[in-house]
């Protein structure tokens, strides 16, 4: 198994974990569990892969990936009701999901001969759309869009490591190792901590 494929394995199960979760809280059925599930799991990788124009979609390649994100849902849904803060742990499993998702995009792009602009943003859509997706069918206010929440500086910072880290001439495991270390690491800041981004504040106008 590749590098990359690791890391789209360990991308999927995690994120749809956390959708599993958030289908938990709307109560939904069992097929409602798999639906939100396999949405939030491969819902990133998809719109990276079709904006790369790669030549098939990489679930669609290796069904395997759904079935890992259905096996996650049927596991929710006969545990979820243990957790004593579900929304809790929510947020912890998208931080986890978010640290291996943003490394994932980033090998992609560069293993097709992206651009660093690219490489950046393929990162943040592997990243940040499964959830994006997930909050909006789920009716939920997106994560991505909360108010001073840091989830997108997150998953831009820890891409542009991997690029940094490159341009030092060490190898792709430690860039990527130090993308999902960095985007983590400020998640689970904003998480704990409560670091926070200045949001905008708007002045009366003048008389």
């Amino acid at each position: 198994m590749t590098l990359l494929s690791l890391l789209d394995y360990a991308s999927v199960f995690v994120f749809a974990l956390s959708g599993a979760l958030v289908a938990s809280r709307a109560q939904l059925d069992i097929f409602g569990f798999i639906f939100i599930a396999s949405l939030t799991a491969v819902g990133g990788g998809t719109l990276r892969d079709i904006i790369l124009n790669r030549d098939t979609v990489f679930w669609v390649a290796n069904p395997g990936y759904i079935g890992l994100a259905a096996l996650a849902a049927f596991l929710t849904f006969f545990t979820a009701h243990l957790l004593e803060s579900r929304y809790r742990a929510i947020l912890w499993l998208d931080a986890c999901a978010l640290a291996v998702a943003v490394p994932a995009g980033v090998a992609v792009a560069l293993a097709m001969g992206q651009p660093p602009a690219i490489v950046i943003i393929m990162g943040i859509v592997t990243g940040c759309f499964g959830g994006l997706m997930r909050d909006v069918v789920c009716n939920e206010v997106p994560l991505v869009l909360r108010q001073g929440e840091l989830y997108v500086t997150c998953a831009l910072a820890g891409a542009s490591v991997t690029l940094l880290v490159l341009y030092t001439g060490l190898p792709m495991s430690v860039a990527l190792l130090g993308c999902a270390a960095t985007t983590f690491a400020l998640r689970a800041g904003s998480l704990r901590f409560g670091w926070r981004l200045p949001v905008y504040k708007a002045f009366p106008p003048r008389q």
